[in-house]
């Protein structure tokens, strides 16, 4: 078509095999589409396309991706509100004709495909790497890995217990994203058992993050994986001001992305780290005073105190 189609807080661009959705910057602008900016949607990962009134003298033209063909929908999963739907472009009621003409032009181009689910995504997931501050940590994905760095003062002793936690994306299996706009918002990983992880050295009475994740204990026993996100070393949790939508769902998207494009092999034992390495002595000594809180409120055993105690040390 090569023709443009502007609205509010978007334009549409259209080619022959896709339509690129430029987002605008501004103030009013939704801040998931600031952070989006633009994405290229091909037809083929279109299952239909309509028009219906909007709000305040405003028509919305809507497009519908296929089941499968858009990570950042597929982990969204039907959380997203009207207007931070990427897929909606909302136009005056006096552009109404216009846009009847762009949706049967869209209509035209869809295949027969169209009504089936994708066998993979075919709109690209936003670029990492990426970053966002959590209620309990920091999470982190530079593309090859997504890292969980615990903070003191939100992450459960369960989480100190087991350490920041680094899984590199061949262990990912999915993402489950819970919007922080909801009760009880947070990003869990979904992870592929490992044999690395029965390898890992555990101490006594001491679950190891790699257990912990793939419900998996040294010897082959089977391990609950906590139902909990706060208790779970795979997930962190979202809060007022932390996990925001605009920085949480396009993480969730290009680790989800990344990790279904990479085949399943098995981790070697280096790659499954007990915690993320740290040299500073100011932050391992203020781990180690957390630690101590939580020993002497009884929410940290003797054992397990004294372990995490000396690998902390050993980190210096």
């Amino acid at each position: 078509m090569g023709d443009v189609l502007a609205g509010i807080h978007a334009t549409w661009e259209f080619d022959t095999d896709s339509v690129l959705i430029r987002f605008e910057r501004g103030i009013r602008t939704p801040r998931l589409f600031q952070s989006l900016r633009e994405r290229r949607i091909p037809y083929a990962a279109l299952s239909a396309v309509g028009l219906s009134p909007g709000k305040r003298g405003t028509v919305v033209l809507h497009a519908s991706p296929r089941p499968g063909a858009d990570p950042l929908m597929e982990v969204a999963a039907g959380q997203l509100k009207d207007g931070c739907d990427p897929y909606r472009l909302v136009l005056p009621a006096d552009r109404e004709t216009l846009a009847e003409y762009y949706r049967d032009e869209m209509r035209a181009l869809l295949g027969p495909e169209a009504g089936e689910p994708a066998d993979r995504f075919l709109v690209a997931a936003p670029q990492g790497p990426l970053q966002f501050k959590a209620y309990d940590g920091r999470a982190s994905f530079d593309g090859e890995r997504v890292s969980f760095r615990w903070s003191w003062t939100g992450a459960s002793s369960a989480k100190w217990r087991a350490g920041d936690q680094t899984f590199p994306v061949e262990r990912v299996a999915g993402v489950e994203w819970r919007s922080p706009e909801a009760f009880e918002g947070y990003l869990r990983l979904l992870t592929r058992p490992s044999d690395a992880a029965a390898a890992v050295p555990a101490q006594p009475g001491v679950l190891s993050p790699a257990c912990a994740v793939t419900g998996e204990v040294p010897g082959g026993a089977a391990a609950e994986r906590p139902t909990q996100a706060d208790q779970d070393p795979a997930a962190v949790l979202f809060g007022l001001g932390y996990g925001p939508v605009h920085e949480s769902l396009p993480f969730a998207a290009a680790v989800l992305e990344s990790a279904r494009r990479r085949p399943s092999v098995p981790v070697p034992t280096s790659l499954v780290p007990v915690g993320a390495v740290r040299s500073d002595p100011a932050d391992i000594a203020e781990r180690i005073r957390h630690l101590g809180e939580l020993h002497q409120a009884g929410l940290v055993t003797d054992v397990e105190f004294s372990a995490k105690k000396a690998e902390l040390l050993a980190e210096l």
